[in-house]
């Protein structure tokens, strides 16, 4: 499966802006436990928590649905932060090796600060420059609500192109028969090949991606205010920002008279 190059990595930014309005996102990343046939002498590896045998595919996609970079064969006992700091995919994306391109502004923000692209994924993943994370629930106000919503809206992403491939490709349901681990890796790995062949093939209209706002937050009482708030961002970001302070920024810029969404406080205060 060939990583994109600079200019489609943007590509893939400016579809996930327009289509799931999240900016500077090159992907969403989670992992799938494919149940398997538990392997001899294997004992309780590949044992996960959902109480059967499997192997994960951590795997990234785009906006569309098409699965741009994927890793396969790890254990099912691992959790899916611990797989993907041990993923060649982090290594590469640290050390620059798949060409993402360097940090630019979103698009409405008055301060011109660049942002650097990262990946949206679940809270089993670490936070860092390039992976944005939920804040945690017990820390939320409107702002990190409104944070956690536009993010996971782009997230679920990469669930429905799982749900897409699985539903064509059912091996990926499992469970696969077999006691040779490399060709169970390569069997996931012709699956979600083909996904990509099909989903191009066929049009990305054909099966199109759907994703329920209501499904994202829950029914909590909160009051929904009667006019989004103007708020300015006093934030400050540079190169050398952490994570945190990168997050903040952009759970800020959410809030942005406009950048904000017009529904959006309607699901989240």
């Amino acid at each position: 499966m060939p990583i994109p190059d600079k200019q489609q990595w943007k590509i893939i930014a400016e579809r996930f802006e327009t289509l799931w309005n999240l900016p500077n996102c090159i992907g969403a990343l989670d992992g799938k436990h494919v149940r398997i046939e538990k392997f001899p002498n294997t004992g309780s590896t590949n044992y996960n928590y959902k109480s059967f045998h499997s192997v994960v595919l951590m795997a990234c996609c785009d906006a569309d649905g098409l699965f741009t970079m994927i890793e396969v064969g790890y254990a099912g006992r691992n959790s899916d932060g611990g797989i993907f700091r041990a993923s060649a995919m982090k290594h590469w994306i640290t050390h620059a090796g798949f060409d993402i391109p360097p940090p630019s502004p979103l698009k409405y923000d008055e301060k011109k600060c660049p942002f650097p692209y990262y990946l949206a994924a679940d809270e089993a993943f670490p936070l860092s420059s390039y992976l944005m994370r939920p804040y945690a629930k017990k820390t939320l106000d409107n702002m990190k609500r409104i944070f956690n919503y536009r993010l996971s809206r782009a997230r679920k992403t990469i669930e429905c192109t799982f749900g897409m491939a699985a539903e064509k490709w059912a091996i990926l349901n499992g469970p696969i028969r077999g006691h040779d681990p490399k060709k169970v890796n390569d069997f996931i790995k012709a699956a979600c090949i083909l996904h990509n062949y099909v989903r191009k093939t066929e049009g990305l209209e054909y099966t199109p991606i759907h994703i329920d706002d209501h499904e994202i937050v829950a029914n909590e009482n909160y009051v929904i205010p009667p006019t989004a708030p103007t708020v300015q961002n006093t934030i400050s970001i540079n190169i050398n920002s952490s994570a945190n302070v990168l997050r903040n920024y952009l759970a800020n810029y959410f809030i942005n008279p406009r950048a904000a969404l017009p529904w959006q406080w309607k699901y989240c205060c």
